[in-house]
């Protein structure tokens, strides 16, 4: 399908050109161009095992692409940006980190370890009271400050899953990454996720969304990144892409796409 790209404003963060990640031999990510500017929003839709994941590590500089002698990939105009520099804008929530999560602290304790790095905080470091505060600010902006002292593993599935998103945002990034993000929730736990989402896109940050479902892909998104079989299937905005026919080609199933109030839904047509 012929691509279309969304008329978008202001300097790049991301930007990729003729991007190609080969493993043994094989391409398993062909980027032709990509951009995403500062403050924009995008969802990765596709099936299993088409390139999100490889995509999003991509962006992360956790795989790279083949050598060009035009840089295929720039982060803020930089050909070679420094890895802690790409990692201090970023804000990472995914269901394989919340695996990680298997140890009795309190929550704060969580939230806190993100002004490191860590999943709770390093041994022998005294968090002092601005970290602290900093910490009950981001829970209270997503509205579970009350869980501040409660056992991490006593949480449901929806309350941990924000309590990482708040520990994200004590490095104060400026792109939000939701890798499937409401993998495994029930839906109480996806309402707020997806409210979570809306809250920090409404704050200027980028949320770069990748899932399965287009019921996770909130209003304020307004580009969708199509992959299917290592490439770009489609780049466009989403009235125009989240259709019957073209997520049926996608997924390569017969599909029908509903949308009410800038949510859309996806169901399998028999």
């Amino acid at each position: 399908m012929e691509t279309k790209a969304c008329g978008r404003a202001g300097a790049p963060l991301f930007q990729l050109r003729d991007a190609q990640v080969v493993r043994g031999g094989r391409t398993i990510l062909s980027v032709d161009r990509f951009d995403l500017a500062e403050g924009e929003h995008v969802a990765l839709l596709g099936p299993n095992g088409a390139g999100k994941s490889t995509f999003i590590q991509l962006l992360t500089r956790e795989v790279f692409p083949l050598h060009r002698d035009e840089p295929p990939m720039r982060f803020r105009g930089q050909a070679r940006p420094l890895l802690s520099d790409i990692k201090q804008a970023l804000g990472i929530v995914s269901a394989t980190m919340h695996d990680q999560v298997r140890v009795h602290l309190p929550v704060i304790d969580i939230v806190c370890g993100g002004q490191f790095g860590t999943l709770g905080l390093p041994r022998h470091v005294d968090v002092d009271d601005a970290v602290r505060a900093k910490a009950l600010e981001a829970l209270d902006r997503l509205g579970i400050v009350d869980l501040s002292e409660r056992d991490v593993m006593t949480l449901s599935t929806g309350q941990v899953r924000r309590v990482l998103v708040a520990r994200e945002l004590m490095s104060d990034p400026s792109i939000l990454i939701f890798d499937e993000p409401c993998t495994g929730l029930d839906p109480e736990g996806m309402y707020h996720v997806r409210n979570t989402m809306r809250l920090l896109a409404e704050e200027g940050r980028s949320v770069v969304l990748v899932t399965h479902y287009p019921e996770d892909i909130i209003p304020a998104i307004d580009r969708v990144l199509l992959i299917k079989d290592a490439q770009v299937f489609a780049d466009g905005p989403k009235r125009e892409l989240l259709n019957s026919r073209t997520m049926s080609d996608l997924f390569g199933v017969p599909l029908e796409v509903e949308q009410h109030e800038g949510w859309y839904a996806l169901r399998g047509r028999y």
